[in-house]
């Protein structure tokens, strides 16, 4: 008898310690919210965004009719991350929106596409947008104006931004991408 309380004794221990080591790995890492903010110019619509963690894919969303567009802010991801670096990449596709003259840029994609490394800590909160800006003047060619910067932004408690954590540090490789739309 004295034999089987000690076992049961042991594995009740065993399982307190293995509960602990569970619920501490699920509470480890920060919270991370990626999301992605459009601000193109009015000859590019933007109807594919792609986001990708750690070279998988996180999110894909295409909209032809131009919702994606009209977003100001499309939240991507709000959860905790493990600790240690991440690698965040993102694929936007934009179809051009030309008028008059410039009609024919209607039969047009156009591609940007970067990626970013951020590092979670045990803690805290962050908050990494990616932003789709047009690059450039009158004289840069339609290709090569879509573009992609990134902001990184420390999050307090409530979720409000207190301050940036560090500017972005991106691989923007704009995609001319002038194959006519399908």
């Amino acid at each position: 008898m004295n034999d089987l309380k000690e076992k049961i004794f042991r594995s009740k221990a065993r399982l307190a310690v293995l509960r602990e080591t569970v619920l501490a790995g699920a509470m480890a890492g920060g919270r991370v919210v990626l999301a992605h903010r459009n601000l193109m110019g009015s000859g590019f619509q933007l109807v594919k965004v792609a986001y990708f963690l750690d070279g998988a894919p996180l999110f894909v969303k295409r909209d032809e009719a131009g919702g994606l567009d009209q977003q100001d802010e499309l939240v991507i991801y709000d959860g905790s991350l493990a600790p240690g670096p991440h690698v965040v990449g993102v694929e936007l596709t934009y179809k051009g929106q030309g008028f008059g003259a410039f009609g024919y840029l209607r039969g047009y994609s156009f591609r940007a596409s970067s990626s970013h490394t951020i590092e979670v800590g045990e803690r805290g909160s962050i908050k990494v947008v990616s932003v789709g800006f047009e690059r450039g003047n009158v004289t840069t060619e339609m290709g090569d104006r879509p573009a992609v910067d990134w902001q990184d932004l420390a999050l307090d408690a409530a979720g409000k931004p207190t301050k940036a954590a560090s500017p972005g540090k991106s691989v923007a490789a704009p995609d001319p991408g002038k194959a006519p739309r399908e």
